[in-house]
């Protein structure tokens, strides 16, 4: 027999890509607002300790999770139910 999928499991399957997506964008944002402070405070000749700082802590740690995130997605994407 045919194995096909019923319209519940294609929803879940593209609320799971728009989810990852959305994340992805999320932390792409992030990283882009972080170096834009960077930018300014340096632009502005302002103290960067804490604009350089906390992105420089901060930037590793979403890559992290973007990457545990997306590991996880990938393995529930490609090996699945079964």
């Amino acid at each position: 027999m045919e194995d096909k999928r019923s319209p519940s499991d294609q929803l879940v399957k593209t609320l799971q890509w728009v989810w990852m997506a959305g994340f992805i964008f999320l932390v792409l944002g992030i990283i882009g607002w972080f170096i834009h402070l960077m930018r300014n405070a340096l632009w502005l000749r302002d103290v960067p300790s804490a604009a350089i700082g906390i992105p420089l802590v901060a930037i590793p740690i979403f890559l992290t999770l973007a990457s545990v995130v997306f590991y996880v997605f990938w393995g529930l994407a490609v090996r699945g139910r079964k």
